[in-house]
């Protein structure tokens, strides 16, 4: 068996002793400058690679997790979590495709206002943070998500989001929309002066 160099194996530790992914940077603080942390992640995820642990990056941190075809056999029976509402996912959509949003930017787009608790309960899921203030009249507070986020739903950063033609070949958007969209503006018109009657 061949010897790990110590470089490695000070990252390896630093990575399996964290509550929390980490950043190069974390990482490069409790190891030090003198090492070649992004190398020593390249060796990692070989040496990992296949095995029941894997290395992963998610929005620039890296953490160890279990392999996803292993997933099953740590199951454990627990209380069912709690669902999102419907419009805590929107206002979650909303925020991931538009990200930094502001709340008015966030209601314009569903047409109808939130609560104050459909943002709490986005963040402390850990899937939403506060992003700064708009340099606008009023200075709202805008909203992204998070690197947990990410984690969650196994994106590597937001590009990887689904997109309108994936959404719906899924079958996830409403079919009254899709519809509406093969509609042209004469037919609209029609539909719209029927209503009248």
């Amino acid at each position: 068996m061949s010897e790990v160099p110590d470089a490695i194996r000070a990252v390896e530790a630093t990575l399996f002793a964290a509550e929390e992914p980490m950043t190069l940077d974390e990482i490069r603080d409790y190891v030090g400058v003198h090492i070649d942390v992004a190398a020593a992640l390249a060796s990692l995820q070989d040496h990992y690679g296949g095995r029941g642990i894997e290395l992963v990056e998610r929005g620039k941190r890296w953490h160890f997790q279990t392999a996803p075809d292993l997933a099953h056999l740590l199951r454990r029976e627990r209380d069912e979590a709690r669902k999102l509402s419907r419009a805590a996912v929107e206002t979650l959509a909303i925020i991931a495709y538009h990200e930094p949003v502001s709340r008015a930017e966030i209601e314009a787009i569903r047409g109808v206002q939130i609560s104050k608790g459909t943002l709490d309960v986005l963040m402390e899921a850990g899937w939403v943070r506060p992003a700064g203030r708009r340099e606008v009249p009023g200075r709202p507070l805008t909203y992204a998500t998070t690197a947990g986020f990410l984690a969650h739903f196994g994106l590597q950063s937001r590009r990887d989001l689904p997109g309108i033609d994936d959404l719906k070949a899924a079958g996830l958007l409403d079919p009254i929309d899709a519809a509406l969209e093969q509609l042209t503006p004469d037919q609209l018109e029609l539909e719209s002066e029927g209503e009248e009657d």
